[in-house]
């Protein structure tokens, strides 16, 4: 089943955020944009560059007034630790957060039971707690921060422009659809 157009199931759980744990719940989805980035795991090869991608954006998706939250089944713990002995995490300005209980990665279908560890997963989330994009793929292939944030911009579109569609490559500010009848078997 999608999760598209659900509503994040309840969840609390802490992460290590401006030196400090806090608490993370679905509450602190609410009320803004939220971008979730599932990872397998602290302390791995490819997961600091994914970060480090994300540390770099970070300015562009607050502008966008969304929140990122680097998800792994590690603690917090871990996560303080990693943002302190890696360069690449220690440039993160956004939550690292902890799920040892493996309660997000099985509500958004990203967990690896064999594993214990969760695939690459990110999940645009709009004010109301609803899912808009998910993109979940193999451990091996990191994901391009550019290209979430051209998603999470087109889901903001729709949301402001109801009754429009972003075509494929669709950028901000660029032409959108308005469907209908008439353009059926004609673009």
């Amino acid at each position: 089943m999608s999760l598209i157009n659900t509503t994040v199931q309840p969840f609390k759980t802490t992460a290590f955020h401006a030196g400090k744990f806090v608490d993370v719940s679905d509450a602190s989805l609410k009320g803004k944009w939220s971008v979730l980035v599932f990872m397998p795991a602290a302390f791995t090869f490819n997961c600091p560059t994914e970060v480090e991608d994300a540390a770099e954006h970070y300015a562009e998706f607050q502008k966008l007034g969304a929140e990122v939250y680097i998800v792994t089944t590690d603690t917090h713990f871990s996560h303080k630790v990693w943002h302190e002995t890696s360069p690449a995490v220690g440039k993160a300005q956004f939550p690292l957060v902890g799920d040892p209980t493996h309660t997000l990665t099985r509500a958004f279908g990203v967990h690896i039971d064999a594993e214990g560890l969760a695939l690459r997963g990110t999940f645009v989330i709009n004010p109301d707690g609803v899912i808009k994009t998910a993109e979940v793929h193999d451990n091996a292939i990191a994901r391009d921060m550019k290209e979430t944030i051209r998603k999470l911009k087109a889901a903001q579109f729709v949301a402001n422009n109801p009754g429009q569609v972003c075509p494929a490559k669709w950028q901000e500010g660029a032409k959108t659809i308005a469907p209908s009848l008439d353009l059926v078997g004609k673009i």
